[in-house]
């Protein structure tokens, strides 16, 4: 009996912006800045990956603190109702 040769679908590549927006802005993400946090969440309301965001390290590390800050305040939501 042959084996099933299996396909693989071709990877999406993402396109993310080149520069951290935080460093452009020279700015710190800050839980009271919830539209600046807004960049970095997704309609749903999940926080994205560096890839996708294009954040550097230092500024991933912190928006995803700031935005944990800002839910626990009530400033942002944990997840958006459809």
């Amino acid at each position: 009996m042959p084996k099933k040769q299996l396909t693989r679908r071709p990877k999406r590549k993402v396109v993310a912006p080149k520069e951290c927006f935080f460093c452009v802005e020279k700015k710190t993400p800050w839980f009271d800045d919830v539209t600046a946090l807004g960049k970095c969440v997704t309609e749903r309301g999940k926080i994205v990956s560096r890839v996708k965001s294009g954040l550097c390290a230092l500024h991933q590390r912190r928006m995803t603190t700031a935005v944990k800050y800002a839910r626990h305040l009530g400033l942002m939501s944990f997840v958006e109702r459809v």
